[in-house]
């Protein structure tokens, strides 16, 4: 053996991995603090999030209360077989679907758009004036909203129907017509929502260099052209975000909502899969059905929310991971 080999320093991987496991702990002893600030969130996390999915058996069981989890008879897939083959089925889908589908492709650009033109405005007085009346409506509880729905397009003495009637027309009963189920609830979401999604793009405006904006305004460029090369651009990362995120809940519809405005007459479009479940679920006790219809719903967000993630990341755009 040569000298030089001999005089070769030898590694010992396992001290070196002792010594940088041993560092982890004495970092982790020294910012103890950081580590009790975050476990209340992480109990929060472990007990509401993750504790829950323990309950998500009971939809491949026959649930029996008295009987508890582990106790009840397994099914396996029978109660999802049942789902599928309900003659509820595709009208469930359709509707949600339907619901949703419109909701995104009409409500979706309208904060974009409001986040745009406040942006553009030039008084700072003015420009907080419209950001307040806009955001206003999302502090309207669920149940008011409703409510003003049910007032304005009442037949009797709603304004909207007493100016059909001023005009010559006839009085509509909009609550009771299936067919105007969701005009109204996409309109009425998007007066309550768009505003506060605004917030969203108009924080990310913010965040984009003003020299960009004064370089183009010295070459000529017009308030559109700044907004069509600057702004959306700037702003693009955060709307394919959101959009993913849309689309991963693209099955999921505000069941408060939908069930206060809710009738008989309008069940035909009104009935989603969100208020079907808490019919089968808490009124006629159906506990094992119902949870298997809501696994269901949540499998289909999964599964839209991996597939547009990926066909963003496939496209170059920003990824939620």
């Amino acid at each position: 053996m040569s000298a030089e080999t001999s005089l070769r320093p030898t590694r010992s991987v396992p001290p070196r991995r002792r010594r940088g496991f041993r560092s982890h702990v004495r970092r982790a002893i020294h910012s103890w603090q950081l580590y009790v600030l975050l476990a209340p969130a992480v109990i929060y996390v472990v007990i509401f999030k993750y504790w829950p999915m323990y309950g998500a058996q009971i939809a491949f069981r026959d649930y029996n209360p008295a009987l508890g989890f582990a106790g009840s008879p397994w099914v396996g897939l029978d109660n999802f077989v049942r789902f599928v083959n309900s003659f509820q089925f595709e009208r469930l889908i359709a509707n949600t679907l339907t619901v949703n589908a419109l909701g995104l492709l009409i409500a979706f650009p309208v904060p974009i758009i409001l986040a745009l033109v406040v942006n553009q405005l030039q008084s700072e007085r003015f420009k907080k004036f419209t950001q307040t009346v806009l955001y206003s409506p999302s502090f309207i509880s669920v149940v008011v909203v409703v409510g003003m729905i049910f007032l304005l397009f009442s037949p009797r003495s709603g304004i909207v129907n007493n100016a059909i009637v001023a005009f010559g027309g006839d009085p509509v009963f909009f609550m009771g017509s299936p067919e105007w189920f969701r005009p109204l609830y996409i309109g009425s979401d998007i007066w309550q929502t768009a505003g506060f999604s605004m917030i969203v793009y108009l924080a990310a405006l913010t965040a984009i260099d003003p020299a960009l904006h004064e370089a183009a305004r010295v070459d000529g460029a017009s308030k559109l052209q700044r907004i069509r090369h600057i702004d959306i651009p700037g702003i693009m990362p955060v709307i394919t975000i959101l959009f993913i995120l849309a689309i991963g809940n693209l099955f999921n519809l505000g069941f408060e909502k939908v069930l206060l405005m809710q009738t008989d007459l309008n069940l035909p479009t009104s009935e989603v899969i969100q208020t079907y479940v808490y019919k089968v679920g808490l009124q006629q006790a159906q506990f094992s059905y119902s949870a298997a219809i809501g696994l269901f719903n949540s499998l289909i967000n999964l599964v839209l929310l991996l597939t547009f993630n990926w066909v963003a990341k496939r496209a170059g755009q920003s990824t939620l991971w």
